[in-house]
């Protein structure tokens, strides 16, 4: 069987990725364009690996975070998700 990465709804992504900013913002995460690197040797690193922009880490770089901390982004969106899913059916 043939998969298909195609978007059922590719409005969601914009929608996603707002959640993930305010959750990591919530969270206290050092990501995003406030974040300017932990110092030159992650600027190096991650100049390396063509994740630096003029300001810092590009928007969407989040290798500098641990996986414990992704792992809390992952599953405080899920929650999120779940949370807005019933609020919708109990609406109807």
């Amino acid at each position: 069987m043939a998969r298909s990465n195609k978007k059922v709804v590719p409005e969601a992504k914009k929608a996603l990725d707002a959640m993930k900013y305010e959750i990591a913002a919530e969270l206290g995460l050092p990501v995003g364009q406030a974040y300017s690197g932990g110092g030159i040797a992650d600027a190096e690193f991650a100049g390396e690996l063509g994740s630096v922009s003029s300001g810092g880490y590009k928007k969407d770089y989040w290798g500098h975070l641990a996986s414990r901390d992704n792992g809390a982004m992952g599953g405080n969106i899920t929650k999120r998700l779940i949370e807005k899913a019933e609020e919708a059916l109990f609406t109807i």
